[in-house]
C-alpha cells in the first residue's frame, strides 16, 4: 500500500511516523525546524562557510540517504551570479538526488549594486557570497572560472576579445574534468537569445568544451591533476523571459514544481528562498506554487533521449564491484529509524569500510564525505572551532577552542586534538551523552603567515581574468578557512578524522548567536578619506589619511610617496604604540612640485610602512546582514587628479539612490552638498537648494519619490536644477509618473565601449560650453561603459546635445538630455558618472559641473 504525497509516493507505516515525529518536533521549536530544512545540503557540498557541523534532523538525515544512494552528476553552467535557474537546482538536488553544480564564468563584478556602494571587485566579493547562500539553501555546489565580468557585453565577439577565448576555455574543461558530470544543462544558447554577450559567451564555451574534455590532445598539461572525461548529454534549458520565449513543445519537459514530503515544501518555494538571496541585484521574488514545467532542449550527445535522464544510470551499478555497497545502502534506508539514527551506525561502518576500497576516486573520495557527515548526524555529534579574535596578524597570538558534545548516546571518544599546525595532543576524552566538552590551545602566529585575501586577487589582473599562479585554486568560490581544528573521534570503537574551520563567535543583541570568519590581516590598514584628490586648476589640496592599528602594539614610519610632477609634504609620519585596534588621523599636503612646467598626468600617491618594500593597505568592511561579515584590502593608493574646472560656491541637495559615491566627488568639487532623506523633501523649503540631484536608481529604491514630483517640479519652477542619474524601468524597477516636466520613457538603450565616439550634436549648448568647455579629450580615459538606460520617446522640449554609439550600431541621443522649465532646468542622465566620478576621470568632472552650473532662465 503506498500513502502518496505530493506525487512522491512513501510507505504507509514510514510516513505515519515521519508524520508523528515531524509534528513533534515542529511543535518543540518550529524555528529550528525551519531551518534543518536547509542545512543538509549545505553539509554535502562542502564547500560551507559555516561550520562543519550535521544536520541532527532526521528528515534531513534520510534525505541525504537517498542522496547517498544515488550516483550521479550535473553541471549547470551559465555567465553570471543570478543567472542559474534555482528551480532546477533545487527539483536536481533533492528530488533526483544528484551532485548539481553552477559554474557561473564571473563573479558579477561589473554589475550594480541596490545594497551599497561596492563596485568592481568589492562587488564580485559581495555577489560570491549571495552565490553560495543560495547554494545553501537550493543545495548546489558553486563553482568560477578566473574571468572578471567588464559589464554589459553586446556581442560573444567582444565578450571574448575581453576574456581571451582559449584561457576561459581551459577553465570550463578543467572543472568538467575535475566534477565529471554526467550531464551539462546551459542556460542560454549559442544563437544570442539570452540578451548579453557573455550570456551567448557561456553556450559558445559549454558546447565547445563538451567535444573535447576527453580528448588527451586539448590542455594536456591538465592531465597531471585531472583525467579526460566526456558528458553523455548537453542540454540547453530554454526559457520565456516575457518578450523571449524560445520553449517549443518538442522540447524535453519536467516538472520541477513538486513537493517533497520531507522538506514540508515545493521546490518553487525553495527556489524563491534561493533566489532571493541575490539581494545586491534586487532579485528577490515571490514564490509560483503549484506545477512549473521546465524545457530543455538537446544539443549534443545522446539525441535519442526521450526525458531528462533516460539513457543514464545513477545506481551503484554504474561502478563496478559495488554490489555489496548497494546493498548496504538500501539496507540503511529501509531500517533507518527516525528516532534513533544511532541505530543505523553498524551499517554505515560497513558502508564506509566498502566506500573506502573503491578503485573510483572520484566517487570514492565524495561518498566517503558523505558518509563521514551521516556518521555524524547519527551519532550525535556536534561541534565547532572557534577563536577569540575575528583577525590576527603574523607575529600575534591566537587561543583556537574546540567545543563538541554528543547529543544521543554513542559511545564516543575524543583520541586526538590538531590545532592547525601548531599544535597537536593526544586525548582520551570519552564524550558522555549531552555534556559539552571544549579544549583550547594559545599559539603565535608565524611571521611569514599568508594573509587571507581572497586568491583570486592576491595577484594582479590581467586582460580580463584574474592571475592565480596555484591551478588547483580554479573555480573555488571562496578560500580555505585561514586556521582548521582536527580531532580523531571514536566512534562506537571505530576510529574516523574529521576537521572544522575555525571562526569567530559573538552574540549579536538583535539577531543573537553569529559567525564569521578568521582573517589574517597586514598589522595595520591605511585608509584616505577619499578615494581620489581632485586638484582643481592645479591648486594644492590637504589629504587626510586614518591609519589603524590592526595587531597589539604598532609602531613605525608611515611613508608617502608621490609620482613625478607632484610633492607631498610631510612624507613620512611616526606611530607609537599603537594598541589593536586604535586609529589616528595625520594630514598631509599634495601640489604640484616647482618645476611641473604644465599640468602633470593624473597619478597615485602610494603609501609604505618603515621602508618602501612593505606595501600598506586600506581596509574596507563588509557587513551585510545575508552574508558573512568580511574584510577586504587594497593597496593603499590615492589617485590624484589635477583638473581644469570652473565651478560656483552652489548649495546642492543630494538623494541618495541604490547606493553610489557621486556625493562625495561633489563635495570635492568644492560644492556644499547635503543629504536629503523624505522628510526634508516633504517639510523643507526646497528652494534654500540651488540644485537638488538623485543618486542611481533613486526612483528605483525610493517609492515615496514618486509622491512628491509636484513639489520637485515646483523646484525647478521657480529657479532650481533638477538633476536625476539613470533609473530603469523593467520588472526590477518600474517608475510611477513622468519624473521630468515633459515626457519621455527610460529605455534600455545603453553604449557598453568605454572609448565609443562621443558626438557633440548641439556644440553650442550651455551643457557642453559653460563654464567648462567641453572638448573630445574629456572622454579620454573613461572606464566600462558610456552609459546604460538611456532616455528614448523624448519630448520635443528636451535638448540632447550628445550622441554616441557602440560598433556597427546606430547612434543613440539619449544619455543627456536637458529642458528648461520655469526659471529652472531639468536633466536626465544615463550617462555613468556613478563610476567615471569615483575613478577619478577628470572629464566626467568638468561636464558633470556643467550640469550642475545651468543657468536660471
Amino acid at each position: 500500500m503506498k500513502f502518496i504525497v505530493g506525487k512522491i509516493p512513501l510507505e504507509t507505516a514510514e510516513f505515519l511516523l515521519f508524520l508523528l515525529f515531524f509534528l513533534k518536533y515542529v511543535a518543540s521549536d518550529s524555528k529550528k525546524s525551519l531551518m534543518s530544512r536547509y542545512f543538509i545540503c549545505f553539509l554535502f557540498c562542502f564547500q560551507s562557510v559555516l561550520a562543519q557541523k550535521a544536520s541532527f534532523n532526521p528528515m534531513d538525515i534520510k534525505l541525504a540517504l537517498q542522496r547517498f544512494n544515488t550516483v550521479g552528476t550535473v553541471l549547470y553552467i551559465a555567465a553570471h551570479p543570478d543567472d542559474e535557474n534555482t528551480r532546477l537546482l533545487a527539483y536536481l538536488v533533492r528530488e533526483k538526488h544528484l551532485r548539481t553544480c553552477y559554474l557561473s564564468l564571473n563573479r558579477g563584478e561589473g554589475g550594480q549594486n541596490l545594497i551599497g556602494k561596492e563596485q568592481g571587485a568589492d562587488l564580485g566579493i559581495i555577489r560570491t557570497n549571495e552565490l553560495l547562500q543560495a547554494r545553501a539553501i537550493d543545495g548546489a555546489e558553486q563553482y568560477f572560472t578566473r574571468v572578471i565580468d567588464f559589464g554589459y557585453s553586446k556581442s560573444p565577439e567582444e565578450t571574448f576579445q575581453f576574456w581571451n577565448h582559449d584561457s576561459v576555455l581551459a577553465d570550463v574543461v578543467y572543472l568538467i574534468r575535475k566534477l565529471k558530470p554526467d550531464v551539462i544543462i546551459t542556460r542560454f544558447p549559442t544563437t544570442g537569445e539570452g540578451g548579453h554577450g557573455h550570456h551567448t559567451a557561456s553556450a559558445i564555451l559549454a558546447g565547445e568544451a563538451f567535444k573535447i574534455t576527453n580528448s588527451t590532445n586539448d590542455f594536456p598539461s591538465q592531465l597531471k591533476s585531472v583525467n579526460p572525461w566526456q558528458a553523455k548529454t548537453l542540454y540547453w534549458n530554454t526559457f520565456n523571459f516575457g518578450s523571449t520565449n524560445t520553449q517549443r513543445d518538442d522540447q524535453l519537459k519536467t516538472d520541477v514544481g513538486l513537493f517533497n514530503s520531507l522538506i514540508g515544501e515545493s521546490y518553487n518555494e525553495i527556489a524563491a528562498k534561493s533566489r532571493s538571496q541575490h539581494k545586491s541585484q534586487g532579485f528577490g521574488v515571490s514564490v509560483n506554487r503549484g506545477s512549473s514545467i521546465e524545457y530543455l532542449k538537446n544539443i549534443n550527445g545522446d539525441t535519442l533521449c526521450t526525458s531528462l535522464f533516460c539513457n543514464n544510470d545513477f545506481s551503484w551499478d554504474r561502478i563496478n564491484g559495488t554490489e555489496r555497497i548497494k546493498t548496504l545502502s538500501e539496507k540503511a534506508l529501509t531500517e533507518f529509524d527516525y528516532h534513533h539514527p544511532e541505530k543505523l551506525l553498524p551499517v554505515l561502518f560497513n558502508l564506509y569500510d566498502e566506500v573506502s576500497k573503491l578503485k573510483d576516486d572520484y566517487w570514492r573520495d565524495y561518498k566517503t564525505k558523505e558518509l563521514k557527515q551521516l556518521i555524524l548526524a547519527c551519532s550525535g555529534i556536534w561541534f565547532e572551532g572557534v577563536a577569540n579574535n575575528y583577525f590576527v596578524t603574523p607575529g600575534d597570538s591566537l587561543n583556537l577552542k574546540l567545543n563538541i558534545i554528543n547529543y544521543r548516546n554513542a559511545d564516543v571518544h575524543l583520541t586526538k586534538i590538531n590545532y592547525d599546525t601548531f599544535s597537536s595532543k593526544t586525548e582520551d576524552i570519552v564524550l558522555n551523552e549531552n555534556i559539552l566538552i571544549s579544549t583550547d590551545h594559545t599559539f603565535q602566529i608565524p611571521a611569514n603567515c599568508s594573509y587571507s585575501f581572497p586568491y583570486w586577487l592576491k595577484e594582479k589582473p590581467e586582460a580580463g581574468r584574474y592571475q592565480i599562479s596555484d591551478p588547483s585554486l580554479i573555480g573555488n568560490p571562496i578560500n580555505k578557512a585561514a586556521f582548521s581544528i582536527g580531532f580523531n573521534l571514536k566512534i562506537n570503537g571505530k576510529e574516523f578524522e574529521f576537521t572544522t574551520p575555525v571562526r569567530y563567535k559573538w552574540t549579536d543583541p538583535t539577531e543573537g548567536e553569529k559567525y564569521r570568519p578568521v582573517e589574517v590581516t597586514p598589522p595595520a590598514s591605511v585608509n584616505f578619506n577619499e578615494n581620489v584628490c581632485m586638484m582643481m586648476n592645479g591648486k594644492e589640496q590637504t589629504i587626510k589619511l586614518t591609519v589603524r592599528s590592526l595587531k597589539s602594539d604598532l609602531s613605525g614610519k608611515i611613508k608617502l610617496e608621490v609620482p613625478a610632477g607632484y610633492k607631498v609634504e610631510p612624507s613620512e609620519f611616526s606611530v607609537n604604540r599603537l594598541s589593536r585596534n586604535e586609529r589616528i588621523t595625520l594630514t598631509a599636503t599634495v601640489m604640484l612640485s616647482n618645476n611641473a612646467a604644465i599640468m602633470p598626468a593624473p597619478g597615485l600617491l602610494k603609501v609604505s610602512l618603515d621602508d618602501a618594500s612593505t606595501k600598506a593597505y586600506s581596509l574596507h568592511e563588509l557587513h551585510y546582514q545575508h552574508i558573512p561579515y568580511q574584510m577586504i584590502f587594497h593597496d593603499a593608493e590615492l589617485k590624484l587628479v589635477p583638473v581644469e574646472l570652473m565651478t560656483t560656491n552652489k548649495k546642492i541637495g543630494y538623494i541618495e539612490g541604490a547606493g553610489d559615491d557621486v556625493m562625495a566627488s561633489l563635495q570635492q568639487m568644492g560644492y556644499q552638498v547635503t543629504l536629503l532623506k523624505e522628510e526634508n523633501i516633504k517639510n523643507d523649503d526646497l528652494s534654500k537648494f540651488d540644485v537638488i540631484v538623485t543618486g542611481v536608481r533613486a526612483y528605483n529604491t525610493n517609492e515615496w519619490l514618486n509622491s512628491y514630483r509636484q513639489k520637485l517640479m515646483d523646484f525647478v519652477n521657480g529657479g532650481g536644477n533638477y538633476v536625476v542619474q539613470y533609473n530603469t524601468n523593467n520588472n526590477l524597477g518600474k517608475l510611477g509618473n513622468n519624473i521630468g516636466p515633459y515626457p519621455f520613457k527610460i529605455s534600455r538603450n545603453r553604449v557598453t565601449d568605454e572609448h565609443a565616439t562621443m558626438t557633440m550634436d548641439i556644440p553650442e549648448h550651455p551643457l557642453l560650453t559653460y563654464p567648462n568647455k567641453i572638448t573630445s579629450a574629456d572622454f579620454d580615459n573613461w572606464i566600462q561603459e558610456r552609459g546604460i538606460y538611456f532616455a528614448t520617446d523624448v519630448d520635443k522640449d528636451y535638448s540632447m546635445p550628445l550622441s554616441c554609439h557602440d560598433k556597427g550600431e546606430k547612434s543613440l541621443n539619449g544619455s543627456l538630455i536637458t529642458a528648461p522649465y520655469g526659471k529652472g532646468n531639468f536633466t536626465y542622465t544615463g550617462l555613468v558618472f556613478f563610476r567615471e566620478l569615483p575613478a577619478g576621470v577628470a572629464g566626467a568632472y568638468r561636464l558633470f559641473a556643467n550640469i550642475i552650473e545651468q543657468k536660471k532662465h
